[in-house]
Parts: structure tokens; C-alpha cells; sequence
């Protein structure tokens, strides 16, 4: 993987990409909110040396700062597609967890011609119908209450609420270590995070994903309420699917044998159209 960089007006986005032919299928990895591009290690070892493979830090965390929080959903999207463009991928298949797959459906309502494919890990449907109003009310509050926090329990609850395994929780307290002695810029990131996805929700676009797509949840997800979007999302649209058993939040580094087996078979599904 080569480490190389975006630059936006608001800041220098680090990603990492590992490109095997140009005309090849793209797996592109985005991470949840506040994790970086270590979470989707046992993806990238799986695919590597057979697709492309991209991975980023989203705009603000880890490696991608300074990075100035004047940013939307929508910007997110247009940088992975302005990245896109510099690489010269053609053919993307996201990989979304949680605030990845948000950007994830974003970028489907944005760029509904260049997405090839779109897997959902532990995220939930952007379409407004499906949250109340207290949620999203919620959701634009999170700051202060991440503020208020010391950052024992911040690190804690961000290890145990998204990992069941020995591997998930070792690796999210790795990732979350990079904000120590820095709660104020965990809190901004976190807060930003939540907020642009209520705004994205208030959008109320139609958010339909036209290309194959394949929903993924851990049976042990207890993030907010990940559970029953996933169920509503899979009735509403018709997506399959799949649940994880003994994974939380982040399933894909719960149970990655799981997960990449079911990766790969819709990205086959997408290479052989």
C-alpha cells in the first residue's frame, strides 16, 4: 500500500491504495467516525492481490490533519470522487462501515453512474423516513456530551460498545489512542461526525442505491440503534441482508473470515457483470 494525499480547501485528506490494473474492480474501504484506515486491515490483506484496494482517514481523523470542521456529508463524497479521479478508478466498489457507509450512500446519490458496488457494515439508511425526531435531535448534540466525559470512559465505552472480540477491542483502543491527551479534538470529530449526518438526513434525498449492494450487521451491534435500521433498510429496499454472529459494531474485525466471504461475493457478482 502507498500512503498518498488529496488536497482540499479545508485541509490534506491521507489515503492509501494499492492499484493492480486500472481497468480492475476498486474496493474502497471507508472506516466509521473517529476510526482510521487500520480498521479495514484484514480486508486489505484478503483483497490486495486481487482487486485495487483504497483505504482512507477521513477528513479530520488520524493521518487527514489539521483539518478545518466547515465540511458536509455531500464534500465528503465530492473528495472521494475527486480522489477517484486523480487514481483514475473507474470501477469503485465501496465498503462502508457505519459513517463510511454513510458516505457511502451519499456518493450513490451523487455519482449514481461510476458506482460498480456498495457493501454496508454496521451502518444504517440515510433516508429521513426512518429516524424520529428526537434522534436526530440527538444527533446534533453529541459534542458536549463527548466533552463531558473523562476520557477513561470515552475510551472504555468507544472499545467494548463496538467490538466483542479479543482483536476488535485491541485494535479500536490502538485506533482511539491516537486522540489521547486531545479529548477536545476526539469530541469535534465525534460531534461533526453526528452532525453532518443529521443534515444529511434533513436533506430528505432519495438516497437509492442502483448498483448491486449488499447489507452487513453484527448480532451483537449495540450502537444506537443499528439493529432495527438494518432490519427497516433490508424491508424498504429489498438489499439482502446478512447478520454476523459474534460481532458487534465492527464487524468486519470481529469476524473478518465472515465478512470478507461475503465481500467477495458480491464484488465477484460485480467483476463478471
Amino acid at each position: 500500500m502507498i500512503e498518498k494525499t488529496y488536497t482540499t480547501p479545508l485541509g490534506i485528506i491521507h489515503y492509501w491504495i494499492h492499484m493492480i490494473a486500472e481497468e480492475a474492480v476498486t474496493l474502497a474501504f471507508l472506516p466509521g467516525l473517529t476510526a482510521d484506515h487500520r480498521l479495514f486491515d484484514k480486508q486489505i490483506a484478503c483483497f490486495k492481490n486481487e482487486y485495487n484496494v483504497f483505504v482512507w482517514d477521513a477528513p479530520g481523523h488520524a493521518a487527514s490533519w489539521p483539518f478545518r470542521f466547515d465540511f458536509n456529508l455531500m464534500d465528503k463524497a465530492r473528495w472521494l470522487n475527486g480522489i477517484f479521479e486523480q487514481e483514475r478508478i473507474t470501477r469503485p466498489v465501496i465498503i462502508g462501515q457505519s459513517m463510511g457507509g454513510y458516505v457511502g450512500q451519499m456518493y450513490a446519490q451523487l455519482y449514481p453512474e461510476k458506482l460498480r458496488g456498495m457493501v454496508s457494515i454496521d451502518s444504517a439508511p440515510l433516508k429521513r423516513k426512518f429516524l424520529t425526531g428526537i434522534e436526530l435531535w440527538l444527533l446534533k448534540k453529541m459534542e458536549p456530551v463527548y466533552l463531558y466525559y473523562p476520557w477513561s470512559l470515552l475510551i472504555k465505552s468507544g472499545v467494548n460498545n463496538v467490538a466483542v472480540s479479543e482483536y476488535g477491542r485491541t485494535l479500536m483502543h490502538e485506533i482511539m489512542m491516537v486522540y489521547a491527551g486531545d479529548k477536545k479534538r476526539y469530541a469535534k470529530i465525534a460531534g461533526n461526525g453526528f452532525r453532518i449526518l443529521a443534515d444529511a438526513i434533513e436533506m430528505d434525498l432519495p438516497y437509492e442505491i442502483k448498483c448491486p449492494a449488499l447489507l452487513i450487521c453484527g448480532e451483537k451491534d449495540r450502537a444506537g440503534s443499528c439493529i432495527r435500521y438494518n432490519k427497516a433498510w433490508h424491508k424498504d429496499t429489498g438489499i439482502p441482508l446478512e447478520w454476523i454472529k459474534n460481532a458487534g459494531h465492527n464487524a468486519n474485525t470481529d469476524q473478518p473470515e465472515a465478512v470478507n466471504r461475503l465481500i467477495g461475493g458480491l464484488v465477484r457478482q460485480v467483476d463478471s457483470a
